[in-house]
């Protein structure tokens, strides 16, 4: 079983809304293309403002969240002719 909490008839789970509102502003906010230090500056604002947004997320979530969103700002790998090899090598 999922330690994670179940989305029930209340709707999603803190955690869930909180992870959706992250992505959304990933999407709009144009962190994307930033700077790595522009994005570690993004992450440290917009993490303290999910921790005050959203008071019942434990620290362990909160660093869960981060963990996701900087997974899903990483480059995507690129697997074109540059990085493909032959089959005479």
């Amino acid at each position: 079983m999922s330690k994670r909490k179940k989305e029930g008839k209340g709707g999603p789970s803190l955690f869930s809304r909180a992870r959706n509102e992250l992505m959304s502003q990933i999407q709009h906010c144009g962190v994307l293309e930033a700077t790595d230090e522009q994005r570690d500056a993004w992450f440290k604002e917009t993490m303290d403002y999910l921790a005050n947004r959203y008071s019942g997320i434990t620290q362990d979530e909160l660093n869960r969240l981060e963990e996701i969103g900087r997974r899903y700002c990483q480059p995507v790998i690129s697997y074109g002719k540059t990085n493909a090899t032959s089959d005479t090598d």
